[in-house]
């Protein structure tokens, strides 16, 4: 196998593994036995498991930014593109094997000392945030700058929390009720 494809197989294996048990409860050794690799190759494309970590957040979130930008744009222009978040949230919670915000689940098995893997999260963070500040000037532009950063902000943090009480509760209620929520805000 070429080097990036072996790599590549490193990441998926780790990330559904790192998704599905978590970060802490993921062992090296278990990356290894479900990539079927040797542990020199392992090391020899990520010498940590922290560098795994970067790897698959990077890997979830590349994937996360292509699918909600395709679903999105589907969407009519105006408002719905905006609700369309909410409704690609709901998909991702339809998944059987949904488990909330990769970011979010790293991030609380982290010690607040981690200091790579918060900045990698909160890259990501960032980048949704000026995503969705892009749906908003293109769809329902406040006509400042300001307003239009504030209405992302708060677009962003009813999807954060429709994401992560959906998880909590087993129920799509919290995307339903940070739908609405939006909807009043934008309206």
């Amino acid at each position: 196998m070429k080097h990036s494809k072996v790599r590549d197989h490193i990441v998926a294996t780790a990330s559904t593994l790192f998704y599905e048990k978590g970060y802490n409860l993921t062992g090296i050794n278990e990356i290894i036995k479900e990539a079927g690799i040797a542990k020199a190759t392992l090391y020899n494309h990520f010498p940590s498991k922290e560098d795994i970590c970067i790897a698959y957040l990077q890997f979830k979130n590349d994937t996360f930014t292509k699918d909600i930008r395709d679903f999105v744009y589907k969407a009519s222009p105006g408002k719905d593109r905006i609700y369309a978040l909410f409704d690609f949230l709901t998909v991702f919670f339809d998944q059987k094997d949904f488990n909330g915000c990769w970011c979010l689940n790293t991030y609380s098995e982290m010690p607040k000392e981690n200091e790579t893997v918060r900045i990698e999260i909160q890259k990501q963070k960032n980048n949704f945030i000026h995503f969705i500040k892009d749906l908003v000037i293109e769809n329902c532009n406040q006509n400042s700058e300001q307003a239009n950063e504030m209405l992302a902000k708060k677009i962003y943090l009813l999807y954060e929390g429709g994401i992560s009480e959906s998880k909590l509760h087993q129920n799509a209620w919290p995307i339903e009720a940070s739908l609405s929520l939006c909807k009043k805000i934008i309206e």
